[in-house]
Parts: structure tokens; C-alpha cells; sequence
């Protein structure tokens, strides 16, 4: 099972790989929902909402990194 300090630092690396493309998700965390479960689950990182820039300039990062 995956502790909540897993996931912390998961969402704090995405966050960081994000901003240094100059993304920034503000409704990025961790789903505490997740641990409220009575079975062993891998918990979600939960990007949230973004406005148009931000789902723009996603897109154009991960074509990069695709290519």
C-alpha cells in the first residue's frame, strides 16, 4: 500500500515538472478520498481544473516530449 507522504511527493513532482515548463495547475493535490477506503488502493493525484492557457500549454509540453 502506498503511504499519503508517497503521494505528497508525487504531486509535489509533478508540480515542479510542470512549473518548469511554466504550467501551473492550482488544483493539484493529492485525493484524500483515496485513504478512506478499507481496501489497499494506489492513491489518484487529482490535477484538477485549469483554465485554457494552462490546458494549452500542456498539451504543447507533452508534443514536445512525445517527439
Amino acid at each position: 500500500m502506498h503511504s499519503p507522504t508517497e503521494a505528497d511527493v508525487c504531486a509535489e513532482e509533478l508540480r515542479a515538472a510542470l512549473a518548469a515548463h511554466g504550467i501551473t495547475l492550482p488544483s493539484l493535490g493529492v485525493d484524500l478520498p483515496t485513504f478512506a477506503s478499507r481496501c489497499p488502493v494506489r492513491p489518484l493525484i487529482a490535477l484538477g481544473n485549469c483554465n485554457l492557457l494552462a490546458a494549452q500549454a500542456l498539451t504543447a509540453a507533452l508534443r514536445e516530449g512525445a517527439a
